[in-house]
């Protein structure tokens, strides 16, 4: 590759994944309606541009196979061929080769040696390549022939005013760099003699380079066929011209039929009334085409710099706060609440900027549910709510893969079959909702089906079976408690291995993972009703509010968000049942944790009342007891480092004002 376009790898590789995403939509959609023009449309542009794109970069093979896609496609726009499932499946295929051809670039910088020869080949077989090529020429110069009732009726007016009434076949050459362009000025060299009264195909997507390289035009004008001719051979990049004079008389009466058909269709016909190259219809503008705000992307490296100096201001905030306390300078203090609203301010913004909606994550799901139904053979509407909820980038980048295995889960497990859900008075179809919302400083994701649900004997069985509990510990555990078992290592309710789940490395995953960005998941499932994952997940993973707590002389951090209630205990109101301390909290018992033990430091003497923290993961909690409450704090969440990441209790670090460090406590592992 030339040097000079190494530097455009990146902005390449950037553009083609938000074509792909459009893309796999849209192929998606028109799967539901093949008969659907726009979605062709669609499909034929991104196919276009990344035609284009690829040729630039100079990787041939990529765009040697969106040439053929966009072959297939122009095809099924001038109806001459019919998407059915199987070519729907076959652009399937196209659109994984390129996304994977992209990632192949993005790793390695250069194309890999894939000419996706079979994949051509069957787009090749689509379109009957191997007839004779004058028949295809034939056919295709048949179909641009067949006029628009209201073209004939404007051609005889003109006749009878003496006029010319043409038809204009464009074919540009293939080092054409700007069609539109050189479109436009064609355009513009007709209508200074002349009207375009219809062109195929529209004006519209001429203008935004819908097309391959030819399109057709109706035309009424005074001047005749050779002066035209002088007039177009005047312009550059030009392959062919084909005049042709639309003679109304000799119209057969399978041409009118024909004709009458393409006047019937709806308001995608190919032919558009040239009001539309003066002024665009808004009703048939696409909604995507709509103008959004101006961006600038943004490498994450950069954000993540910004908001570590952002980090580093509120540390100063809070030392500053600590030293204006025992300061009686009322500038000072001034300064210092001036500083404070800045820095707030800045903090917001940084955030903002940081925030991403979910929609990134969940538009990988509809392409995965399709192809997994149709590997099990069922029926499953995927249904997305709240995409525009926006969280941290880096807690998206780490919500991705548990999601899959839940959604894994919900298709395998969960949904039946059409016949077993019709023998239970459901649709045949199943339904799957992904729905998404901020809960507080947390962004709650749920995945609901309406499957057959969990049985609870069932997972009661396979726990004994598989050494997790004994018999005689699972006639005293709750539904609550075996719920918790799915979760463990290696469990599996699934009787067959397969592919897609059986192996009972699903669940166990999603919840450490899930857990180590400080989020928690719970599960509600009624047998024959269907099953529902919470997962709650912090909005982001750098900066929190938190209450500051004393254990003997050290300091520790509890994130404000799981905290329920703070509240005294007396000595006398714990009780110890079975080796495990607990306290009646609001008609509810829950476990007592004494963290000073649990941290290893030498406990007070006994006292008659303790100060207690009440803190939650889901439905859970726990009472922990503290020797003092400092107060609440905005803290700067520190990794502890590979050698220490692994330690029970703690999810990281802070540093006060004072500078001094304070450990953060992990909520999930204390629960």
């Amino acid at each position: 590759m030339d040097l000079d376009l190494n530097q455009y790898i990146s902005l390449f590789i950037e553009e083609s994944r938000e074509h792909l995403q459009n893309m796999n939509e849209a192929l998606l959609d028109l799967e539901k309606d093949t008969t659907n023009i726009s979605l062709i449309n669609e499909i034929f542009r991104v196919a276009h541009t990344l035609k284009g794109m690829s040729g630039t970069m100079g990787f041939t093979n990529m765009a040697n196979l969106t040439h053929e896609m966009e072959n297939v496609l122009q095809e099924a726009r001038n109806d001459e061929v019919e998407l059915t499932e199987g070519i729907i499946d076959i652009l399937f295929e196209c659109f994984d080769l390129l996304d994977e051809s992209v990632n192949y670039i993005a790793t390695n910088g250069e194309e890999n040696d894939n000419e996706h020869k079979e994949l051509v080949q069957k787009l090749k077989v689509i379109l009957n390549k191997d007839k004779d090529i004058a028949n295809k020429d034939e056919t295709c110069n048949t179909k641009k022939r067949i006029l628009d009732e209201f073209v004939l009726n404007v051609a005889r007016e003109a006749l009878e005013k003496e006029l010319n009434a043409f038809t204009i076949d464009i074919t540009l050459s293939e080092n054409c760099m700007l069609k539109s362009a050189r479109s436009f000025i064609i355009f513009n060299t007709l209508e200074s003699m002349g009207d375009i009264i219809y062109s195929n195909p529209s004006a519209e997507d001429i203008e935004d380079e819908k097309f391959d390289l030819d399109f057709s035009i109706a035309y009424i004008t005074k001047a005749d066929e050779k002066t035209l001719m002088e007039k177009l051979n005047n312009i550059s990049e030009i392959e062919d011209i084909k005049i042709d004079k639309i003679d109304v008389d000799n119209i057969t009466s399978s041409d009118k039929e024909d004709s009458n058909r393409n006047h019937n269709k709806s308001k995608e016909n190919s032919y558009v009334p040239k009001k539309s190259l003066v002024k665009n219809d808004k009703s048939k503008t696409n909604k995507k085409n709509n103008r959004i705000g101006k961006t600038v992307r943004v490498d994450i490296e950069r954000l993540d710099n910004l908001m570590n100096l952002v980090s580093e201001l509120i540390i100063i905030r809070t030392r500053m706060n600590d030293l204006s306390e025992i300061s009686n300078n009322d500038n000072m203090t001034e300064a210092i609440e001036y500083l404070e609203r800045i820095t707030t301010s800045l903090h917001d913004s940084v955030m903002k900027v940081r925030m991403v909606p979910v929609e990134r994550v969940f538009n990988r799901f509809p392409r995965m549910v399709r192809d997994l139904s149709k590997e099990l053979n069922k029926k499953v509407n995927l249904e997305m709510q709240g995409k525009d909820t926006e969280v941290d980038r880096t807690v998206i980048d780490e919500i991705g893969d548990p999601l899959i295995h839940i959604i894994r889960n919900s298709l395998d497990h969960g949904i039946e079959i059409p016949e077993v859900r019709e023998k239970l008075g459901k649709p045949r179809e199943g339904n799957l909702t992904l729905k998404a919302y901020p809960d507080g400083n947390n962004v709650v994701i749920e995945v609901i089906d309406d499957g057959g649900g969990i049985e609870f004997d069932k997972i009661r069985n396979k726990s004994i079976e598989k050494g997790i509990i004994t018999e005689q510990e699972s006639k005293l555990l709750s539904e609550e408690e075996l719920k918790s078992l799915i979760f463990e290592p290696g469990f599996s309710t699934s009787e067959k291995i397969s592919d897609i789940s059986g192996r009972g490395v699903g669940l166990d995953v999603v919840k450490n993972k899930i857990e180590s960005i400080n989020g928690s998941i719970e599960l509600e499932s009624k047998v024959d009703k269907g099953t529902q994952f919470i997962i709650r997940i912090p909005l982001t993973l750098a900066i929190i509010q938190a209450l500051l707590v004393r254990l003997r002389d050290e300091i520790y951090a509890i994130p404000l968000s799981s905290i329920t209630e703070i509240t005294n205990v007396k000595e006398d109101d714990i009780r110890n049942i079975q080796d495990q301390e607990i306290v009646l909290y609001r008609d509810k018992t829950i476990p007592v944790v004494r963290l000073d033990a649990l941290m290893g430091l030498d406990s007070d003497d006994p006292t008659d009342e303790y100060i207690v923290v009440v803190v939650r993961k889901g439905e859970k909690q726990s009472a922990l007891l503290v020797n003092d409450l400092i107060g609440q704090q905005e803290i700067v969440i520190k990794p502890l480092g590979k050698y220490l990441s692994n330690i029970k209790y703690l999810s990281g670090a802070t540093i006060l004002g004072n500078g001094n460090i304070s450990l953060i406590l992990d909520v999930n592992s204390l629960v």
